[in-house]
């Protein structure tokens, strides 16, 4: 089994999870391209079609139909149609839905090796990584929500005077969801889920860089059993997404992606309906290794905890802080395990690092390599394109960087660790704050009473302590300040999903 397959195994166990790794299916046969509307494949209103390209060789895999705003007002429809009350959906025992989530989950489950070579051929994401971590937490967070179906419940209050008062959680209604290219199947169950097992309906815009597994997805809801309307997936670009944003039919969005366009998003559902939003957005997470933490775990997990998924996680380590007696072996060793970091073909079980997800962003990332050099950071490795075939960049490594550079205030999104120096404790909290975002941070200590102090100090969404990129459907994520708000996972993410209505009663008593 190799490295990752290992690291990720232990990371995220799930019940369809298999030590041994399967042969991939290296060339998928491409079963869905179209538009998902009440439950039927039908073809964008304008004719258009995009293409979705293979970033491990720069070749088109497939036409997908191109949605745009009539595509959005169809879905829309639909969407509204099934939440309607009265309609099956509407009618359906809470229960039922977790049924209903429970089938899908097992569907997943059946198509385990398919769905994870199709979202490594449109991702470019290691097979390992596909296989052994995206397609079993997909499964696993719609089970994990399957449970809170009939569970999502409102209270008695003992309210003063003759009444009788409780509450009800009841759905949003129709959910607009958009969704990144990052982890597609993943972010897709991340946001049925809650949504589902609370009763509300979706239309979803997948990214365009990766719609494939999505509208497999889509294929699955209908066997699992869901009425039309439902669920609704339309592919498209920014148009799609803005048209979604700004309909008044839609009553919630939540949006994964750049807190450039996150912005956006924020603003036109305030300049429409004035819709509800949870935004999970960008991150410059730091990682701050103190001197009496374990150099050998510390290097192995903060280069996963950058190097993962290519960098492109929106809560990598990607300003790792380390103090300053340790610095100068924790840099040297990080080279190292960077250098020994295998990049190529994702469907080799050997290969850790795959391309990048398109031409764009690797010219984007290799422009901050550029950018890091000339502002004085140490490149100590790695920094160039890989081959001339697909987006690959080799794993790179950064010393001697400060705040104040650009590599260590915007998010690269990318293949690249920077490393800075610290000295005291204060200091470096300080500094771990000093950023626009807020999404997650890590420590590296054995002691306890250190950790406490800094827990209560880093200003971000979820802190991991000795390990990092660790997640469980039972606890919530998402960030402070410009990484967006509102929480997915856990219980906390039913409270996007949930309008709370309160119901008060006048209670006649012989006395009154």
């Amino acid at each position: 089994m190799s490295t990752m397959l290992r690291i990720i195994k232990r990371i995220q166990p799930s019940r369809a999870f298999s030590s041994a790794l399967p042969a991939p299916e290296t060339n998928p046969s491409i079963m869905y391209a179209g538009l998902f509307i009440d439950n039927e494949w039908r073809k964008s209103e304008s004719g258009k079609t995009f293409t979705t390209v293979n970033p491990t060789t720069g070749e088109v895999i497939t036409e997908v139909q191109e949605g745009d705003t009539k595509d959005i007002n169809l879905a829309v429809k639909a969407a509204r149609k099934a939440f309607k009350l009265g309609s099956r959906w509407r009618t359906m025992d809470a229960s039922q839905r977790g049924v209903l989530l429970h089938k899908l989950a097992d569907l997943i489950e059946r198509d385990h090796i398919y769905l994870a070579s199709l979202e490594t051929l449109d991702n470019g994401k290691p097979f390992t990584a596909s296989y052994g971590f995206d397609v079993p937490q997909s499964a696993s967070v719609l089970r994990y929500y399957a449970g809170w179906a009939d569970k999502n419940h409102g209270k008695v209050i003992p309210m003063d005077g003759k009444f009788f008062a409780y509450t009800r959680h009841e759905p949003v209604g129709v959910c607009g969801q958009i969704i990144p290219w990052n982890f597609p199947l993943l972010m897709m169950a991340w946001k049925l889920g809650p949504a589902l097992a609370t009763g509300n309906t979706v239309v979803l815009k997948p990214a365009e860089q990766t719609p494939l597994t999505a509208l497999y997805l889509a294929s699955l809801v209908k066997e699992a059993g869901f009425p039309p309307g439902v669920v609704n997936v339309v592919p498209g670009f920014g148009k799609a997404g803005e048209a979604l944003v700004l309909h008044d039919d839609v009553d919630k969005v939540a949006f994964t992606g750049s807190t450039e366009v996150g912005k956006l998003v924020k603003q036109g559902a305030a300049m429409s309906n004035l819709k509800r939003t949870t935004l999970e957005l960008g991150g410059k997470s730091p990682n701050i290794i103190f001197k009496d933490a374990d150099m050998t775990h510390a290097v192995e997990t903060a280069h996963f905890g950058l190097f993962f998924n290519m960098g492109q996680c929106c809560c990598a380590g990607s300003r790792t802080f380390v103090e300053d007696d340790i610095y100068d072996e924790f840099v040297e060793k990080s080279s190292i395990r960077a250098q020994k970091r295998t990049v190529g073909n994702p469907f080799d079980p050997n290969v850790e690092h795959g391309p990048q997800i398109d031409e764009e962003q690797m010219n984007k990332i290799l422009e901050m390599v550029k950018s890091g050099k000339e502002q004085g950071a140490k490149l100590v490795t790695g920094g160039d394109r890989v081959g001339s075939a697909g987006y690959f960049i080799s794993p790179t490594v950064f010393a001697d960087v400060q705040d104040e550079m650009t590599i260590a205030r915007e998010e690269i999104f990318g293949p690249v660790q920077q490393i800075l120096k610290f000295s005291d404790l204060d200091e470096v909290i300080e500094r771990a704050n000093k950023t626009d975002y807020g999404l997650a941070a890590a420590i590296f200590t054995k002691d306890i009473d250190k950790a406490n102090h800094v827990i209560q100090g880093l200003r971000a969404g979820t802190v991991w302590v000795n390990t990092y990129n660790v997640l469980a459907n039972q606890v919530p994520f998402g960030g402070y300040k410009m990484s967006g708000h509102g929480r997915e996972l856990g219980e906390y993410g039913l409270d996007a999903y949930t309008e709370v209505k309160s119901v008060i009663m006048k209670v006649n008593t012989k006395n009154s």
